[in-house]
């Protein structure tokens, strides 16, 4: 019994880890996979920015087109980069050896990143980068701390810094506010996130959506079936319940005659 115990303890370690790694809160974001228009610049954004390092080789750039309502030139010419065909997998240039290198690890695979990580995770990681002179690439991660890569979409958000701020005090999930004069009560906090202005080429309402968008297409890419799926879910349970309707009505003539 004692080693079944530490056997189970020794599997549940990598899950106490990850949830050790979440003691950020992360932000909420409602993911719908259906959206075409989300997915096509969620995979534009990703091919743009991503793939220059990630792969997501599990994938088909002929597959993601015709789910997504590309047409196989817009797709070749516009998110394909490394003369690959449209039947080709989502890889990428760059060697491991390389990479290894040049990050210290190869980066990982993104085609399953959302399964393993949650869309959660990463809309409040993608937002989360900040400037920080000490590490290699000179930024740090407030969701992932020390992380071992560039802010690739600092173009687009602008150069965000961590820093103390007065923020409004909540408990309960309620807004705190004073008793006698109604005004909001707050807290001095250090390890918020500001975002200088004028720094980007979007706003913080367009880089969101941006990142929410590119979730998106993470979430696709780790179940590209889930749509058809829910499909045929819906078929399946239509049609037990029209057998659940005939076998109640055959079930009452065979035992009609038992009573």
């Amino acid at each position: 019994m004692k080693k079944l115990f530490a056997v189970l303890m020794l599997a549940a370690m990598p899950v106490f880890a990850f949830a050790a790694e979440q003691g950020v809160q992360l932000d909420k974001v409602d993911i719908d996979v259906s959206d075409k228009a989300a997915l096509q610049d969620g995979a534009r954004t990703f091919a743009n920015y991503c793939m220059g390092c990630h792969s997501a080789k599990f994938q088909r750039y002929e597959r993601v087109a015709d789910d997504l309502g590309i047409p196989h030139e817009v797709m070749l010419d516009n998110l394909v980069f490394t003369g690959a065909k449209i039947g080709d997998h989502m890889k990428i240039g760059m060697q491991p050896n390389d990479a290894k290198a040049w990050f210290g690890a190869a980066p990982p695979d993104l085609t399953l990143v959302a399964r393993v990580r949650g869309t959660d995770w990463l809309y409040s990681y993608l937002r989360a980068f900040y400037e920080d002179p000490s590490r290699p690439w000179g930024v740090n991660n407030k969701v992932f701390p020390n992380v071992g890569m560039p802010n690739v979409l600092a173009p687009l958000q602008g150069r965000q810094v961590i820093g103390c701020k007065q923020v409004q005090i909540v408990e309960d999930g309620k807004k705190q506010y004073d008793p006698l004069t109604g005004t909001p009560l707050t807290h001095e906090a250090c390890d918020q996130l500001t975002v200088l202005p004028k720094t980007g080429a979007l706003t913080e309402e367009q880089f969101d959506e941006k990142i929410k968008n590119l979730v998106t297409f993470l979430a696709y890419s780790a179940n590209p079936v889930k749509l058809e799926h829910q499909r045929i879910g819906t078929y399946v349970l239509i049609y037990l319940a029209f057998l659940f309707v005939f076998a109640y009505l055959l079930k009452r003539e065979y035992w009609k005659d038992v009573h």
